[in-house]
């Protein structure tokens, strides 16, 4: 029982960091749409440019921009903190028995 409470957990953790990952995605594409260079003018679909928005590269700089960028930002974190603790968890878990 105790090892099947773990799978379960672990899979819901999994989940929520796979939600959180996702709305950063969707607030990086609506960051991109607000940046003149950085939208899309290809008309094929492609990746969100990560990378450009994280680090403020060709990123609009009014002030809502760059709010939301700060929240992509929180989220990119909130999921970094994530797969820390699980590591943490992990690592107890194996250590302790």
């Amino acid at each position: 029982m105790k090892g099947e409470a773990f799978y379960l957990l672990c899979g819901f953790w999994a989940i929520a960091i796979l939600v959180v990952f996702i709305l950063a995605i969707r607030l990086s594409y609506r960051i991109e749409a607000r940046s003149p260079d950085l939208t899309n003018r290809g008309g094929f679909p492609r990746k969100a440019m990560l990378f450009h928005t994280i680090t403020n590269m060709n990123v609009a700089r009014d002030g809502e921009t760059q709010a939301m960028r700060r929240r992509m930002n929180g989220l990119l974190l909130i999921d970094l903190a994530g797969f820390g603790l699980l590591w943490a968890g992990l690592y107890l878990a194996r250590s302790t028995g």
